[in-house]
C-alpha cells in the first residue's frame, strides 16, 4: 500500500513483484484488491455540485485508420462528471446513451447544479431534468464560450490515458473501473492535508467491494 500511495501516477505489479519479492501474480492480485477499495463513494450520496463539467472518453481497441474517438469500434465508453476545483466521478459504461449517461448523472450530480458539457445530443434533457446546462460545440471548433468549456474534465482524461499507458502499458475492459476508482480517489484527495497513505489505510476499514 505504501509503494502505490508514494508514486502519484501509480506503480506497476511488475515493480511491486521486485520490491516485494512475490510472485507476479500475487502482487497483480494486492494491486488489484487496493483499487477496488478506491471507490470513493460511487453514486452518491455525497453529490457533485455547483459548476460541473460533464463528457466522455474512450478505452481501447486500437485500429490503425478508420473512426476514432466517438463511434469508433471496439472501443470501451466511459462517462465522467468534475466539479470546478473539486471532485471527479468517473464509471465504464455500456453505451453512451440517454439512459446509461442520465442514471449516472442523476445518481452523481446534484439537481439546480450547473452543467457544461461539449454537444453530445444526450444532454439535449438536461434542463427538463432539473440542471442549469450549457454547451460548447467542439465540431464546430468552439472550445470555450466565457465560463461553459469542458477543458477541466479533458485534461483528467488526458492525464488519466497517459498515467495508465505510462506505468500499466494496456489494461482490459473487465478491470478498467478499478484504474480509474484510483486516478479518481487520487484526484479527488490530491489537496488533503493528511498524507496519501493515511487516506489509502482508511480504506483497509472499508467494506471491500466484490470483484467483477
Amino acid at each position: 500500500m505504501f509503494l502505490m500511495c508514494a508514486n502519484k501516477n501509480g506503480v506497476a505489479a511488475l515493480e511491486l513483484k521486485r520490491q516485494l519479492g512475490v510472485t507476479y501474480k500475487t502482487a497483480w492480485r494486492m494491486a488489484h484488491a487496493i483499487r477496488r477499495l478506491m471507490q470513493d463513494d460511487p453514486d452518491g450520496p455525497d453529490k457533485l455540485k455547483g459548476t460541473v463539467e460533464g463528457d466522455e472518453t474512450y478505452w481501447g481497441g486500437k485500429t490503425t485508420g478508420g473512426k476514432r474517438g466517438r463511434g469508433a469500434p471496439n472501443k470501451t465508453p466511459i462517462v465522467g462528471y468534475v466539479e470546478r476545483n473539486g471532485r471527479v466521478r468517473v464509471k465504464v459504461v455500456s453505451a453512451v446513451n440517454t439512459r446509461e449517461v442520465f442514471r449516472f448523472l442523476y445518481l452523481n450530480v446534484e439537481k439546480g447544479s450547473t452543467l457544461y458539457t461539449d454537444e453530445l445530443a444526450v444532454y439535449n434533457y438536461a434542463r427538463r431534468w432539473g440542471y442549469d446546462h450549457d454547451r460548447v460545440n467542439h465540431r464546430r471548433k468552439e472550445w470555450v464560450r466565457g465560463p461553459v468549456h469542458t477543458n477541466t474534465i479533458e485534461g483528467f482524461w488526458s492525464t488519466c490515458k497517459n498515467d495508465i499507458r505510462g506505468v500499466y502499458h494496456a489494461v482490459s475492459a473487465k478491470y478498467l473501473q478499478y484504474y480509474l476508482n484510483e486516478y479518481s480517489f487520487r484526484y479527488n484527495h490530491r489537496d488533503d492535508v493528511t498524507p496519501m497513505f493515511w487516506s489509502f489505510l482508511r480504506l483497509t476499514a472499508l467494506p471491500c467491494p466484490q470483484e467483477a
